[in-house]
């Protein structure tokens, strides 16, 4: 039998609590265990007017059938729904230790985010905070993790991702390009059932550089790394001008494209699939999906929140974790 998955649900200001409610009713009967203040829970539920029964739950415990199983997590102070506030980010935190750890120690056989906000991790519990993706890294002693967003039909993961343009091109690097596209490739067999993953990788420069007179790391970096992985036998076609590469011609030879930063691929996908699309975490040593958006907190608690990439997410974490 396999593990449940965890599905943490966020800054309990913003919309997480919103949209983990709408898995009782969405998902009955799923091997979920949501990771959140109860209380809060069910006072946003009620503020929603949502007919979901919730059932605390703590590890041993078996998972309810009629209800959604709530793993107690304090907020650590009142909440409202929409006014962020430093005071629960301990709380939050801790949330996500107890998923991460779950984890690693094999209770559950994923995870699922719900947003968080940075600012209020940051002035709240850990200046240091920057991100989800992260501190997962870091608290599973992992190196180097491989960012990816999927819609139904197209993967784009980042070389890079929370960076300013100006740190771009001096953040890519021979060794780095090649582990983000070992990592890739390698979860892209393991979580996607992909025998041979077919990868086309963008350049850095308009017109990926064209031919040296627009950039050179397409001709002193990108090349390199893909003779070089090319012989140890990936699927690599590239680098490709940008502006061309997300056509059908390139898109429907491939299963995934390696974008060199955050806003050179994500738009593109997230026009062709916002709301619907899931982040995924590769590399980590357990699977991890989150959705395709932040806290919104001007719509936590007004009942306009979509939860549809949350329902992609969860799905997808089942899925992979069913192999």
């Amino acid at each position: 039998m396999v593990a449940p998955i965890a599905v943490t649900s966020g800054d309990p200001a913003g919309i997480g609590p919103d949209l983990v409610l709408t898995l009782s009713q969405a998902q009955p009967g799923a091997p979920l265990v949501v990771l959140g203040d109860h209380d809060v829970l069910a006072e946003r539920a009620s503020q929603l007017k949502l007919d979901a029964r919730l059932q605390r739950w703590q590890p041993g415990d078996a998972l309810p059938h009629d209800a959604l199983a709530i793993w107690h997590c304090p907020a650590g102070a009142p909440v409202r729904a929409g006014k962020p506030d430093p005071a629960t980010a301990a709380g939050t935190l801790a949330m996500l230790d107890r998923a991460i750890d779950g984890c690693l120690e094999g209770r559950f056989a994923g995870m699922v985010t719900a947003p968080l906000a940075k600012s209020v991790i940051c002035d709240g519990a850990d200046p240091a905070f920057t991100g989800h993706t992260e501190y997962l890294a870091a608290r599973s002693n992992t190196p180097r993790v491989v960012m990816m967003l999927a819609t139904d039909n197209l993967r784009v993961a980042l070389a890079t991702t929370h960076l300013p343009l100006r740190a771009v091109a001096d953040a890519i690097t021979g060794p780095s390009l090649a582990e983000t596209l070992r990592i890739l490739e390698y979860d892209l067999r393991l979580r996607f059932n992909l025998p041979r993953p077919r990868i086309m990788v963008l350049g850095l420069n308009p017109h990926a550089g064209e031919s040296g007179h627009l950039g050179h790391e397409e001709i002193d970096i990108i090349q390199p790394v893909l003779e070089q992985l090319r012989a140890e036998g990936l699927h690599l076609t590239g680098p490709l001008p940008a502006d061309t590469a997300f056509t059908p011609r390139y898109l429907e030879a491939h299963d995934a494209v390696l974008a060199m930063y955050h806003d050179q691929g994500l738009p593109v996908l997230k026009y062709a699939g916002f709301g619907q699309a899931v982040n995924i975490t590769l590399g980590l040593p357990f699977i991890r999906t989150s959705v395709d958006h932040g806290t919104a907190f001007d719509l936590a608690g007004t009942g306009q929140a979509d939860h549809g990439s949350l329902l992609a997410a969860t799905r997808l974490a089942m899925s992979l974790a069913q192999g």
